[in-house]
């Protein structure tokens, strides 16, 4: 779990409902016929734009926004030191029965071709092409929330124009203009909201777990090469410690190198 966008989401929804109750009554925020424009305008806008099934299919990406694998790369660089030493010592057929305990389906692939002895140039063209279609499929997620953040204020906007319309006609009452302002302007408080407390903060996540989800099958590309052209475990270490953040490949040599004084 992402505590971070659980905090931001909870604590933003708490701060605008302070600042809402702090002046004034809730019930004067809540206008079903506004939300319906935002919403519904919104969401009408989304399918013009996008195919139905990208727009279904995007609820399996948004699920990352809420998880947090937890993964520094450390782990996927202890995996990859082990199988060398075996590779070396006992050769790279050996690692074929080890395979079974790689969780990593994309490391998994990866490492049977090379026990397979599969060409580094067709591993690498395999593996990247795979990762390339995985950026596009991440793109796609980060499109739709980036849309749906651009057209929420722009339908806020339009409800905001449909009501003062409304409200012009009735000029002849000056006692509901303030009344009439009030309800034309919270379809745009409608779609404000939405834009920049849910749908492009989803995106920029969505973005930000993508980047790292590249570097990481990357850093697996690497390692898979590594242990089919026999390099030495330490060097396949070194190579794979440029992925990881320098703080935590700080950690990992200072824990290294206090494992060998003990």
């Amino acid at each position: 779990m992402d505590i971070a966008t659980i905090l931001g989401i909870v604590s933003g929804l708490t701060l605008v409902a302070m600042a809402i109750l702090g002046n004034g009554e809730i019930t004067t925020f809540i206008h079903i016929p506004s939300m319906m424009i935002v919403m519904g305008g919104t969401a009408a806008a989304i399918f013009v734009n996008f195919a139905m099934k990208e727009v279904f299919g995007v609820m399996t990406v948004v699920k990352k926004v809420f998880t947090d694998d937890g993964h520094n790369g450390i782990d996927t660089i202890e995996i990859f030191e082990e199988l060398a030493k075996r590779s070396r010592r006992e050769g790279i057929l050996a690692i074929d029965k080890y395979l079974s305990k790689v969780e990593d389906d994309y490391m998994k692939a990866g490492l049977e071709m090379a026990v397979d002895g599969t060409e580094p140039e067709t591993i690498r063209e395999v593996m990247e092409s795979e990762l390339t279609y995985l950026v596009e499929r991440h793109k796609k997620g980060q499109q739709i929330f980036s849309s749906l953040g651009m057209f929420a204020p722009a339908f806020g906007m339009i409800g905001t124009l449909i009501g003062l319309i409304n409200m012009l006609k009735g000029l002849e009452d000056p006692s509901a203009l303030g009344e009439g302002m009030s309800v034309a302007l919270i379809t745009t408080f409608y779609g404000s909201f939405l834009a920049n407390m849910l749908f492009l903060p989803i995106a920029g996540k969505l973005k930000i777990r993508s980047d790292q989800e590249v570097i990481h099958k990357e850093m697996v590309i690497e390692g898979v090469l590594a242990i089919q052209m026999g390099e030495h475990p330490k060097n396949i270490v070194r190579k794979l410690l440029n992925f990881i953040p320098p703080k935590v490949r700080r950690e990992y040599l200072m824990d290294e190198e206090h494992g060998k004084e003990e």
